[in-house]
């Protein structure tokens, strides 16, 4: 559980690279002196510009050698997980169940289900469906990244209610910022739920 808390807490940190606009990829010089608006003592990182959810933050400089389609990626990633495993975290602790409820899972906090679910298999189960479908996700970024398939980051045209269906591109993008900002939200919430919930043995609402 330390393990999986620690990664956690990694992947909020590291995940900060905005997310891409409607295909804007410029990374020309701007002009010199601009500071950051997220942190107006550091000059602001050029790669960043014309990103969705750009502040310039980038404090460690990652966009200046990794591809930003990648980090622009993993920040949509991890902040969709994040939403979902805030709302997982929280669901149970406050008695959420599927029925039937095997014997060895009750009384269980979302904390001490993961030792439980490991010792009964069922990690192992979750770890090889997500296993598959991070390699069939892997598929489409490759693509992006070395075959300028023209692929937005995150973007796997996954829509069902149609929510970006008959809207503008000024609509379009203040959906996809609203996405990255409650990704990154979540990203700590969910980072501070793990912390408060190990180190107080308590469960939400704490």
């Amino acid at each position: 559980m330390k393990l999986a808390l620690l990664a956690s807490l990694i992947a909020s940190a590291a995940a900060f690279a905005p997310s891409s606009s409607t295909g804007a990829r410029s990374s020309t010089a701007l002009a010199a002196g601009k500071k950051s608006q997220a942190l107006p003592f550091l000059p602001y990182p050029e790669n960043l510009s014309g990103y969705v959810g750009d502040v310039g933050f980038d404090p460690f400089r990652f966009s200046d050698f990794a591809p930003m389609d990648f980090l622009a990626e993993a920040e949509i990633k991890h902040g969709r997980i994040c939403m979902l495993a805030w709302l997982g975290f929280v669901a149970v602790d406050l008695g959420a169940r599927i029925y039937p409820l095997p014997e060895a899972y009750k009384g269980l906090t979302a904390v001490t289900a993961h030792d439980a679910l490991v010792q009964q298999g069922a990690m192992s189960q979750i770890f090889l469906w997500c296993s598959v479908f991070e390699a069939v996700s892997t598929v489409a970024v490759v693509q992006m990244l070395y075959e300028e398939s023209g692929r937005e980051p995150g973007n796997f045209g996954f829509d069902p209610l149609g929510f970006l269906k008959g809207k503008s591109e000024a609509e379009v993008k203040e959906m996809k910022l609203k996405e990255i900002k409650n990704g990154r939200l979540a990203m700590l919430a969910f980072s501070g739920i793990c912390t408060q919930s190990v180190l107080f043995d308590k469960t939400f609402p704490f």
